[in-house]
């Protein structure tokens, strides 16, 4: 068989062309808007970003890394529109002193830059059987850190080890699109529920989270928005069972799915801020309110149970079931981030550092679903990364290397059968 002897090759490295996606318009006018530049006349916001997405595609472990890195590609960093390689302590001083809010803010600027490829992709990613448009998953996860670094929760350590504190990354996602709209970094020890004060949906749209999220406060105020949502309930929740249940039926021990629904009323107490004097006050209700909502009772393939409650009554018990089943995707979104980006070792000891990493790979994160999405690549997202890992320096067409990018042979009928060589019958006998 005989090799196709295209190589696909271009005029810029792989990386290049991965920046050349982003807008540097959108940037240079987050630069100006927080002047991130304000005291920097070298190492400039560009140029730390350059870096920053270098490290983070190429998986290096430390800043050394990324710089010796950045300095190999000495011929082809003018493609990336600079001179030189920044030494270590430079790079180190920007991640410890530029403001990382500058990489939050573009990440936030990208989201609605790429609103309509991301629109298009939640069109043909639309799940069967789910009548909503608008279909979002909240959810966090953990990253470990010691906690003289960042305070937080931890475990106790063990003889003499450092007590293990870390941040805590807070992600909504667009379930249609497998992609996330918004995040924010706290400390690991921040409640979950915190989160929601952050967010606003528009009328229709349906949430759906797990137990972390509870909050009839929250709950009644998204059913008078219009905001549809599932979630499981808590173990030790209260509430007021009214009449029959809705809907109950016998399961054998093989069998699996919707066993019972229930109309529910709970009790709860309104929490409101009030500004005292310049200080900030939270005011409890005096009397309770109450709501009303639908718990449905499932089990699933594996006998496990589940309560799960939801304020829309349009919807089927077993499409209740199904939602939740769908909240899968935030899990396999933060997977992709931990397995195909470096969130193990960073780049700086300084939490403005640490989050400026973090923002990076998300930024890393959104160029590469773009990339995924306007291909129409059928490569798994870890395959795509991975070509990019290897090749980022190499002169190949991008969209080529993300949807081909294997060796193509054609068939040669007359060199199948071969006899050996010469010199394959002489290694042979020398064995």
């Amino acid at each position: 068989m005989s090799k196709n002897i295209d190589k696909h090759l271009v005029g810029q490295p792989i990386f290049k062309q991965i920046m050349k996606i982003i807008p540097r318009g959108i940037f240079d006018d987050c630069v100006r808007q927080l002047q991130a530049d304000r005291y920097y006349k070298a190492f400039l916001s560009w140029d730390q970003l350059i870096l920053m997405l270098f490290g983070i595609f190429s998986r290096c472990d430390s800043m050394s890394e990324v710089c010796d890195g950045l300095r190999a590609m000495d011929g082809k960093l003018n493609y990336l529109g600079m001179d030189i390689s920044p030494a270590k302590s430079t790079a180190g001083d920007g991640l410890r002193n530029r403001d990382a809010s500058l990489f939050q803010l573009f990440f936030f600027r990208l989201q609605d830059y790429f609103s309509s490829i991301i629109s298009v992709s939640r069109k043909k990613n639309h799940r069967p059987g789910i009548s909503f448009d608008s279909f979002f998953s909240i959810d966090s996860t953990t990253i470990s850190l010691f906690s003289d670094i960042m305070k937080g929760v931890g475990r106790n350590p063990k003889g003499n080890g450092k007590r293990k504190g870390g941040l805590k990354v807070h992600m909504l996602t667009d379930i249609h699109a497998d992609t996330p709209i918004f995040a924010t970094i706290t400390e690991s020890r921040v409640n979950d529920r915190k989160f929601l004060r952050f967010l606003s949906f528009p009328k229709g749209s349906m949430i759906v989270f797990d137990k972390a999220y509870n909050s009839y406060q929250q709950f009644a105020e998204w059913t008078s928005d219009g905001v549809s949502f599932v979630g499981r309930l808590r173990e030790k929740s209260l509430y007021e069972i009214l009449d029959k249940p809705l809907y109950e039926k016998e399961l054998s021990e093989k069998e699996f799915g919707v066993f019972k629904e229930e109309q529910i009323h709970v009790n709860y107490h309104e929490y409101t801020n009030s500004s005292v004097n310049g200080e900030e006050t939270i005011i409890k209700s005096k009397e309770p309110k109450k709501a009303c909502f639908r718990l449905v009772h499932y089990k699933d393939e594996k006998n496990r149970l589940y309560e799960f409650i939801t304020n829309n009554w349009d919807i089927s018990n077993e499409e209740v079931a199904l939602i939740y089943k769908c909240r899968w995707s935030i899990e396999t979104t933060f997977k992709k981030l931990k397995q195909n980006f470096q969130l193990t070792y960073f780049y700086s000891d300084s939490v403005n550092g640490i989050e400026t990493q973090v923002w990076c790979t998300l930024i890393a994160y959104l160029l590469l679903r773009i990339i995924q999405i306007h291909s129409n690549s059928k490569k798994a997202f870890s395959t795509i990364a991975a070509l990019i890992r290897m090749f980022l320096a190499e002169y190949k067409d991008l969209f080529w290397l993300v949807t081909e990018s294997r060796k193509a042979y054609c068939k040669n009928i007359k060199g199948k059968n071969k006899s050996p060589t010469g010199i394959q019958l002489s290694i042979f006998a020398s064995l």
